[in-house]
């Protein structure tokens, strides 16, 4: 039984995407672009080359403006975009926070756990979906507003931490506040995916 759930849920998520009259267009380039970009930034965070990772680390995150205004904008939205955008922005978030937690930094540190939060967030997340792909076939993954101003606040916060190196400064107090306060975002906006999730399984 469980299997035969799978096999539909994985075969409703096909159906849809094959659905897709054009995969190429530029809003689907700019969501792959930032997944590519994902390694190379490690790379330069790795080598210590700070500034050559932050501009490669603004470039992803202007797609991530980009792609779903420009596939609104010329009506070329895809199920393979709806499904690959999230995906995208946890493997460029991800990545750069275990980069910028696990890689000696010029200026703050990010704890551990804060990425093992994050983590466990991306993981429930992406384990709920799969779950509702399962159980619904008509399901669809729809980003909510807290989700969006989640990574919204998470690109920012990076942003701010090289701001910091690049500008000298050390505001120790800010920083744990600001951590704290996303963290405790984060946590949030998961409960708020949750609740969405229950209420869409009762329908």
């Amino acid at each position: 039984m469980k299997d035969n759930i799978w096999t539909n849920g994985i075969w409703s998520w096909y159906h849809k995407i094959l659905q897709d009259k054009r995969w190429v267009n530029i809003s689907n380039i700019f969501t792959l672009l930032r997944i590519l970009l994902s390694p190379v930034i490690v790379w330069q965070m790795y080598c210590r080359n700070w500034n050559l990772a932050f501009g490669f680390f603004v470039i992803g995150a202007i797609t991530d403006l980009l792609d779903g205004y420009l596939a609104r904008r010329f009506d070329t939205q895809t199920n393979l975009g709806r499904m690959l955008d999230p995906v995208a922005d946890k493997i460029f978030l991800v990545s750069s926070f275990f980069s910028l937690s696990f890689i000696s930094t010029p200026s703050f540190h990010v704890p551990s756990w804060f990425v093992y939060l994050l983590l466990f967030r991306e993981f429930a997340l992406l384990a709920g979906c799969a779950l509702l792909f399962m159980l619904k076939k008509n399901f669809e993954v729809q980003p909510i507003m807290w989700g969006k101003l989640t990574t919204v606040f998470q690109i920012l916060f990076i942003v701010w931490i090289f701001s910091c190196y690049f500008f000298h400064w050390i505001p120790v107090k800010t920083y744990s506040v600001i951590l704290v306060l996303l963290a405790g975002y984060s946590i949030f906006s998961l409960l708020q995916y949750i609740r969405v999730g229950f209420n869409y399984l009762r329908k």
